[in-house]
């Protein structure tokens, strides 16, 4: 090794912090290609008494100078955080796997028993996985809490890797009476996808400890969102959740709904740039009224929400005593509609956590034709398999969920309810529950029929705040206040549809909050009644009367 290159390396381990059972070569921007490159490092190593902490990360590492730090390490019992980020800058993929091993190797040889791994920022891809599938399946890994493996490129295959190695890291240490209890779980930037979303779904299942799980930018559509839904709702501590720019769209969102209706510990919701659009917003607002107490930060920004769906989240928030920070920038509020959510905020005394709305994208083009995402990335018809997960059923993991809670593929031993009418089947997949509100409302509805739709209503809106959303939603989207995902179209609206619905509004299961969110869309878009002037103008003011009575 040249003098100045010795030199350099000196001056730079002269800036190493020694602390706290922490040895720290952080961001010292070392270059080390091999054995002698390392002399003085792996000097250091060997030298500290009861290291706990190694920090690597900003340095570079090739395959014989990781070997060298290895033999450093198989002493170091005492090892629990390895802060290993950044650490193969200029390296050739095919190195990283090799060094990673070595390093592995020496972790499990020396009985250490980490508590933090992070890996980060290491774009080691599928074949990096592979370098660390033997250490994360050992008793080193067994006492695992945090595991942070953020831009590694990982893809469909290495996330499907990770995953296994997680299941077989679990199923050890729970034959050893310690199951592994991983807390904070971090894979944002990785191509997983679906497959890899799903996979790493049913680990997070199985591990149920996690309290945070980070997962932004990984090409996952509502498949594998509803994947990671089912498996979040078995880890009862989360707090944390961040899946930031994936696409949701509607079945994903209600999905994810769904499973926050059980956690009651989550703080951190971001949501934000996953396409999340109007209906999905009403059914998170359903989940905020029905649980989250103590939710301290939403973000469903940039997800084409449209103001009257954020108003009604803006109103859900209203009783979260803990709520911090509100963020619907860059949706489709238009001019007037930030304005409107602004007011209502300070109105509810809360205007100093809605961030910014300058990056709105205004209102949204009437004429512009919405297509489902979801049918486009999946070449379906997006009825079939449609998913909206509107069901109470906490054993729901593997249904297919059809709108509005009935259930694809049900036995008749497990679908409960009275059998339906013949009229009421339908071969293309249309729900029992949906073809009734039809009939009673919206396809031929005078108030002689009231008591039919007083009895679907009714059951309907007595069922949970999540279910009665969903009903609502679909209602929404048929009197053509709100555009819909999927093949739910518009229909024509006629006077009695509309005095039916009034007359239900006066009914005692028809709530203040569900009044509410129909007074929002219809004061928004009132044009879409100007056919039943009248009928329209009587249902509008039985729901302002509604909205302010007194609980």
């Amino acid at each position: 090794m040249a003098s100045d290159d010795i030199a350099q390396l000196a001056d730079a381990l002269s800036k190493t912090h020694v602390g706290d059972g922490e040895l720290s070569f952080k961001g010292l921007g070392l270059k080390l290609d091999n054995a002698a490159s390392v002399e003085e490092l792996v000097r250091d190593i060997e030298q500290y008494q009861g290291l706990r902490a190694l920090r690597l990360e900003g340095n570079t590492l090739g395959v014989d100078a990781a070997r060298a730090i290895a033999k450093a390490l198989e002493n170091k019992d005492l090892l629990q955080r390895c802060y290993w980020s950044d650490m193969f800058t200029g390296r050739l993929r095919s190195e990283i796997p090799t060094a990673l091993r070595s390093l592995g190797s020496a972790l499990m040889s020396s009985g250490a028993r980490l508590t933090e791994l992070d890996l980060s920022d290491n774009a080691f891809g599928p074949d990096g996985v592979k370098g660390i599938e033997q250490l994360l399946k050992s008793p080193s890994c067994h006492r695992l809490r945090e595991l942070k493996l953020n831009n590694c490129g990982m893809g469909i295959g290495g996330g499907k890797i990770l995953a296994e190695a997680l299941i077989e890291c679990h199923r050890q240490s729970s034959a050893h009476g310690a199951p592994l209890k991983l807390r904070v779980f971090i894979a944002g930037r990785n191509r997983l996808e679906n497959e890899g979303a799903r996979a790493l779904a049913k680990a997070f299942q199985v591990i149920g400890s996690l309290e945070e799980v980070h997962m932004p930018q990984n090409g996952i559509n509502y498949a594998g969102v509803m994947a990671l839904a089912s498996a979040m709702r078995h880890n009862p501590e989360l707090r944390v959740l961040n899946f930031n720019d994936n696409t949701f769209t509607k079945r994903g969102t209600l999905a994810m709904a769904q499973a926050l209706r059980h956690l009651r510990n989550v703080q951190v919701i971001n949501f934000g740039d996953c396409l999340v659009r109007s209906e999905g917003a009403i059914a998170l607002a359903a989940g905020l009224r029905e649980g989250l107490p103590i939710l301290k930060e939403l973000n469903l920004s940039f997800g084409e929400i449209t103001e009257a769906a954020a108003l009604v989240v803006a109103q859900a928030v209203m009783d979260k005593p803990h709520m911090e920070k509100v963020d619907l920038n860059g949706n489709c509020l238009g001019e007037e509609g930030c304005e409107a959510l602004r007011e209502a905020m300070e109105n509810m005394d809360k205007g100093d956590m809605l961030s910014s709305l300058s990056d709105d994208e205004g209102e949204p083009d009437d004429e512009d034709d919405e297509e489902d995402d979801d049918d486009r990335e999946n070449g379906d018809d997006g009825e079939d398999d449609a998913s909206d997960n509107c069901n109470e059923d906490d054993e729901e993991d593997d249904e297919i969920v059809k709108e509005n809670g009935i259930i694809k593929g049900d036995s008749p031993e497990k679908q409960q309810s009275p059998p339906a009418p013949a009229a009421e089947k339908n071969p293309r997949g249309n729900t029992v529950l949906a073809l009734r509100v039809e009939s009673a409302i919206f396809v031929d509805c005078p108030v002689s029929l009231c008591p039919t739709t007083d009895a679907v209503l009714k059951k309907l809106l007595s069922a949970s705040t999540f279910q009665s959303y969903c009903f609502l939603s679909t209602l929404l989207v048929q009197m053509g206040l709100l555009k819909g995902e999927g093949k739910l179209k518009k229909v024509s609206l006629i006077p009695g549809q509309l005095l039916c619905l009034e007359h239900a509004i006066h009914q005692e299961y028809f709530s203040q909050h569900h009044a509410s969110l129909l007074h929002t869309f219809i004061s928004k878009n009132s044009e879409a009644l100007k056919s039943c002037s009248s009928a329209g103008e009587r249902l509008s003011s039985a729901l302002e009367k509604k909205c302010n009575d007194q609980h």
